[in-house]
């Protein structure tokens, strides 16, 4: 693709849209930006860019920003619904994300992976058990570091593991992974995409341009698998928990059978995990394939393993406070990571549930909620959509704050209990992300 001489227009100056800029600016486009919040707001970002010899044009919010655009590069948090990109639609101008953008650059091998829950687990591990099998891996995406940026490089890494979102993918056309996990999708993002038939379409584009000798991933326990592999051009295996699959990998008893599409067998043994949960052993089974495919020795792959702990906010031991055990589950922001959570625990749970809506299907926790929950705190912008309908289902407390939801479930909590932030809804309420709702809880449990 060339972008010497072409007006890219960028929206959204994060951390993507920055290196867009960065990468586009190198390679001879003409920059404009702009981004709904205000300049000053977004200073740095600007100087970011700037100081690597290059200058954009600032331009206003608003359709005007289009006028002579070639494309428009929306940063992941812009919205298909936004008044710019109907716009820029409505004028025929192309829209491509910055990974479609950074894919059309990259010489390298991609393993991608997305999925309603657990797509920063396995992109993190699967990264894991290719180092630990000698191999050189560039660790990025919707985690870390944009892959434009990787693109922008000499590209030393031997392989690319990337997580991408239904966001990313949204605006994507030509990319295309050597190796495609869709791990579970789960009601989440409505608000954003307009329908949940309409995220789930997102996520399947991970696959649509895959072809024979490629690999696509897929969880033989997903309502919607059949469908989509019956589309599918490429090879595909599938993991589950529930039975046996072929080819692929499945639980049985304390081990996890590995069926190759060859005929051998390999065996994973459960207690290699350290992660709690049957979603855990999932999102193991998922690595397991694509690191297989990419020739990593099984005895590397049991290493690897054996080694991994976990990624912070992913139901992370907090502390313990007078027999009650504390748990970050801040990175569970929606309804189908909060079921996940709940059925990690045995001991009855006080579950800090809140934040910003993202229009979760809440009421599906009820069954899990009445089995699982001792008490139920709802926090934040949220609370009393929440409440509205599944509030009393068990004992139920409201917070305005997430603090003060933190004083309540500490009060509701005996020991042998479990307090647990499974929030199911975005952090920006109340906090930059989700990382920094997770750090300040686990601070003010260090407080208590």
């Amino acid at each position: 693709m060339e972008l010497e001489g072409k007006r890219i227009l960028i929206i959204g100056m994060g951390k993507t849209g920055v290196a867009a800029a960065t990468f586009s600016g190198r390679r001879g486009a003409r920059l404009a930006v702009t981004d709904e919040k205000p300049a000053a707001v977004w200073g740095d970002a600007l100087a970011a860019v700037t100081g690597a010899g290059l200058a954009p044009e600032v331009r206003p919010y608003a359709p005007a920003a289009l006028d002579g655009v070639d494309l428009v590069v929306p940063s992941p948090g812009v919205a298909p619904a936004n008044p710019l990109l109907v716009e820029a639609g409505a004028r025929g101008i192309p829209i491509l994300s910055e990974l479609e953008l950074a894919a059309r650059y990259l010489r390298r091998p991609m393993i991608a992976i997305t999925g309603t829950n657990g797509k920063t687990t396995v992109t993190t591990l699967v990264g894991d058990l290719l180092q630990a099998s000698g191999k050189t891996v560039f660790v990025g995406g919707n985690i870390g570091r944009p892959l434009i940026g990787f693109a922008d490089g000499p590209q030393e890494e031997e392989t690319a593991v990337v997580e991408v979102s239904s966001f990313q993918l949204q605006w994507t056309e030509t990319f295309r992974p050597a190796i495609g996990i869709l791990l579970n999708v789960t009601c989440d993002h409505v608000d954003y995409h307009g329908s949940f038939s309409a995220y789930r379409e997102a996520k399947e584009r991970l696959f649509a341009r895959q072809e024979p000798g490629d690999l696509a991933i897929l969880n033989a326990d997903d309502p919607g698998t059949p469908a989509l592999a019956a589309r599918l051009r490429t090879e595909v295996e599938y993991f589950r928990t529930s039975g046996p699959c072929r080819p692929g990998i499945s639980l049985d008893g304390d081990s996890l059978v590995y069926a190759a599409p060859g005929g051998a067998i390999e065996i994973y043994a459960r207690d290699l995990i350290r992660l709690p949960g049957l979603h855990n052993i999932e999102n193991v089974m998922a690595a397991i394939l694509a690191c297989r495919r990419a020739g990593c020795p099984p005895e590397a792959i049991r290493r690897g393993i054996a080694a991994f702990t976990g990624i912070a906010h992913r139901i992370q031991f907090a502390g313990e406070k007078n027999g009650v055990a504390f748990y970050d589950d801040s990175k569970g922001t929606n309804v189908g990571a909060v079921a996940r959570a709940l059925e990690t625990f045995s001991r009855p749970v006080v579950l800090l549930l809140g934040g910003r809506d993202k229009e979760g299907d809440f009421a599906t926790l009820v069954p899990i909620i009445r089995e699982r929950v001792k008490t139920l705190i709802l926090f934040g912008e949220a609370r009393e959509r929440i409440g509205g309908l599944i509030g009393e289902v068990v004992a139920t407390r409201r917070a305005a704050t997430l603090k003060a939801g933190l004083e309540a479930a500490r009060e509701a909590a005996a020991a042998g209990d479990v307090v647990l932030l499974s929030p199911g809804c975005a952090s920006f309420d109340e906090f930059a992300d989700y990382r920094q709702r997770g750090d300040m809880f686990q601070r003010w449990v260090k407080e208590l």
